[in-house]
């Protein structure tokens, strides 16, 4: 493992390839990520990434639909130069080898579809998705992001100026002064890794650190996240000084899998876009009873509905009815969906399937500026773990994947223009990790016991509806919990379940603290006590660790 590099990269989705694959050109990139370099959130996204690329769509449809779901919380700004920058961004991952699906391999009788042959000179098919006024999002099957990943891995790869470690985690960010910085504050150094097969951690040095770690969707009980997603980016990035904002909007994707067998299995949000319905278990359609949108409505309406349904009925879950439409399209629309349920014994061209509502995306996260730079000199973010303003208090179905794009680019743009100076910036030496007193841990079933309580903590006190009681006894239990979970990490060896589990303690309190001070409802966030959206209260939540 080397010891420095110009950039270090933590996250291989396509926050963290892109930009790797871009800063290439600058200098050497290490690219470090938990498991095998295909695990990440970009690789479960199956609708698809939404960008402007037909004449029958326009740059204001998309701003006005982005705003309208970020419930008056979005930078008008950072939206509007996300939606502007989407059409190159969708022309440079084509020319990077994605492969999206065509539309002549789809179009039906009667079908509303719009190609995007206008913009990206391809004849390409796009969905429609929940809150979205036109056909904008462009796809591959219902496996958009592994197919990105695929693309994007591949490039990264074959580039020698790229070294990529697997199964490695970081622990924490090294922060410190360099010789002639200008910053009063220290800045970004680089991080420390483990080695999860051996448990050897590291010091990585780079000029400046990108992280693109992902969400957090673990520290809820039920997720659509892979097992990856703990929140380590936004933990260490806060126990670093960084700013973090409106941690409190958790958006709940409304139909996961309900199947005991099932572990985390999305149904993409264009199921609804090509015509499914939410029904009871009687058969009856109920979301004309919370929007005129009904199915179409953005995630945090249809999501509640189906939670208040929930509430009303006592069942355990909704249906999503795709029955109208026909096998061969459903088949040919929703390849992976469609295998995956015929292996559970689902078959939706003939029965509907059932769903609940999970955690899925985190909209706040590490707070960055219009380049990707957080508050702290030298760490830079992209992707989940950020916050860029674009999202709000609700992100816009099929955003994320542009948004990870676009800043990405716009990091190595940044990074392009500061490269001279970098390039003389004398970097201290890397601080050997020391393990100081710690001891083999004799009693790990405690990690798994905080781990569990944790989650269904979050669950049943911080999910789609809350109340003020229910985060003040989440926040005093977290608060013995953290405190807890710290004594462990200074007196035991590490291993990467304690680095989890301290990281998504972290995430957890930042959560409970952010929605405590949010004193309204107003679009993921719903507090019982506060139901109704007040303008005093349209700014954003941020929160710094004290020194």
């Amino acid at each position: 493992m080397n010891k420095e590099c110009d950039f270090l990269v933590l996250g291989s989705g396509i926050a963290g390839l892109l930009a790797a694959h871009k800063l290439s050109s600058l200098g050497r990139v290490v690219v470090v990520t938990k498991k095998d370099a295909a695990e990440s959130n970009t690789n479960y996204a199956q609708g698809g990434i939404a960008a402007v690329t037909s004449t029958a769509d326009d740059f204001e449809s998309h701003v006005t639909d982005t705003l309208r779901a970020g419930a008056g919380l979005c930078n008008e700004d950072i939206v509007r130069l996300v939606v502007r920058e989407g059409p190159e961004r969708i022309k440079e991952l084509i020319a990077l080898g994605v492969q999206f699906t065509h539309a002549k391999a789809l179009r039906r009788s009667g079908s509303r579809g719009a190609i995007s042959e206008e913009v990206t000179g391809t004849n390409l098919d796009l969905g429609l998705e929940a809150g979205h006024s036109h056909r904008r999002v462009l796809h591959a099957g219902d496996i958009t992001g592994r197919e990105m990943e695929r693309a994007l891995l591949s490039r990264c790869r074959e580039n020698t100026r790229i070294a990529i470690l697997e199964n490695c985690l970081a622990v924490n960010l090294i922060c410190g002064s360099a010789r002639g910085a200008k910053e009063r504050q220290p800045r970004c150094f680089g991080a420390y890794v483990m080695d999860e097969r051996s448990g050897r951690i590291r010091a990585l040095s780079a000029k400046a650190t990108v992280l693109a770690t992902g969400g957090a969707g673990k520290v809820y009980l039920c997720t659509t996240n892979p097992d990856t997603a703990s929140g380590d980016g936004m933990a260490m990035a806060f126990r670093s000084g960084a700013a973090m904002a409106n941690m409190e909007f958790v958006q709940f994707h409304p139909t996961c899998l309900f199947h005991p067998q099932a572990k985390s299995f999305l149904l993409s949000e264009a199921l609804r876009g090509e015509g499914g319905r939410l029904v009871r278990k009687d058969g009856s359609a109920f979301m004309a009873k919370y929007s005129p949108m009904k199915e179409l409505a953005p995630r945090d309406i249809v999501a509640r509905a189906i939670d208040s349904e929930l509430k009303r009925t006592g069942d355990d879950c909704v249906y999503l009815d795709m029955t109208a439409l026909p096998r061969k399209f459903l088949r040919e629309r929703f390849p992976n969906i469609n295998e995956k349920l015929l292996s559970y014994g689902i078959d939706m061209a003939v029965e509907p399937i059932p769903v609940v509502p999970a955690a899925h995306y985190f909209c706040g996260g590490v707070k960055t500026d219009s380049w990707g730079a957080t508050t702290v000199p030298g760490l830079y973010a992209s992707g989940e773990v950020a916050c860029t303003g674009l999202h709000g208090a609700n992100r816009l179905a099929s955003n994320s994947l542009l948004e990870g794009c676009v800043f990405s680019h716009r990091i190595f743009l940044k990074l392009g223009e500061l490269w001279p100076g970098l390039k003389r910036l004398v970097i201290p030496p890397a601080k050997a990790w020391n393990p100081r007193k710690a001891v083999p841990m004799d009693e790990a079933v405690v990690i798994t016991q905080n781990w569990d309580e944790i989650r269904r903590l979050m669950w049943n006190y911080v999910a789609i509806v809350r109340s003020d009681r229910r985060l003040d006894r989440a926040l005093h239990r977290m608060w013995l919990l953290n405190a807890e979970i710290d004594q462990y990490y200074w007196n035991y060896i590490l291993t990467p379940d304690l680095v989890e589990l301290r990281n998504l303690a972290v995430v957890a309190t930042l959560v409970i603290t952010s929605a405590r001070k949010r004193k309204e409802s107003r679009g993921l966030h719903f507090n019982l006590d506060h139901p109704r959206a007040l303008a005093r209260e349209l700014r954003d939540t941020v929160l710094v660790k004290k020194r």
